[in-house]
């Protein structure tokens, strides 16, 4: 609904502008972006449906204002879209049966998690696609970037891991560098190593993008960055796990 008295202050960050990956300023000579289109190699689709551009060519959140114009922290105009692996395992004890929940008397679900830089909290091990990317190929290429340091060891295992997952979430993402014209656009999958003996065996080690990478218990009182907690739900009911 209109709001005349709504003037937020403009930003983007100046490292951002004149980056390969970054989009120009709207007006920018030759910059032509096609909204709610694929444009060329960057996908300018939402997954909110059809978004608004305003009368001075700029698109608008889906969701709403945020108290921010401009791009933020973002290369993008639009939707920034990410991807991110939810790659899991049921928790062990000692001999290797399975732990429940003294509570729910549910299996415990554990997930790999990334320590972030920017805000210290705990995330998923995502990242944003590349223009051109398969999803599936922004999927394994973060996991491993971010919780094996790029080595991989059995690549061969990696590769058929990651070949089949379950997609869980494909919406926006509730991410603090979102502003009233660039936000985060997600596509979440699940990746389960049923008998742990797969990823769940691998020596985990932070990349360059994280601070730590751990398993962490997944129930409903866990704290992660953005709304990232609410699409590991939806990884916990599929699983009949203990949330």
């Amino acid at each position: 609904m209109p709001y005349n008295d709504y003037m937020p202050p403009i930003y983007t960050a100046s490292h951002i502008r004149g980056q390969s990956w970054a989009d120009p300023d709207i007006g920018a000579p030759l910059f032509k972006p096609r909204w709610n289109f694929q444009d060329r190699d960057v996908n300018r689709l939402s997954h909110m449906g059809k978004y608004q551009i305003d009368s001075s060519g700029y698109p608008l959140n889906p969701i709403g204002r945020t108290g921010l114009r401009g791009r933020g922290l973002l290369g993008r105009w639009g939707p920034n879209h990410a991807a991110d692996p939810i790659v899991t395992r049921w928790k062990r004890d000692k001999n290797g049966s399975v732990i429940k929940h003294n509570v729910s008397e549910k299996n415990i679900l554990q997930m790999i998690t990334i320590q972030r830089h920017d805000n210290r909290m705990w995330a998923i091990p995502g990242g944003m696609v590349d223009p051109g990317e398969k999803i599936t190929t922004t999927l394994k290429r973060e996991f491993m970037e971010e919780a094996l340091n790029s080595s991989g060891g059995n690549q061969a295992m990696i590769e058929e891991f990651f070949a089949t997952g379950s997609e869980v979430y494909r919406s926006y993402v509730d991410d603090p560098r979102n502003t009233d014209n660039a936000w985060i656009e997600t596509v979440a999958c699940n990746f389960h190593d049923e008998m742990g003996t797969k990823v769940g065996a691998l020596q985990l080690s932070a990349g360059d993008d994280a601070m730590n990478v751990k398993w962490c218990d997944i129930d409903g009182n866990m704290l992660l960055h953005a709304n990232h907690a609410t699409i590991v739900e939806h990884v916990a009911k599929r699983l009949k796990a203990h949330w």
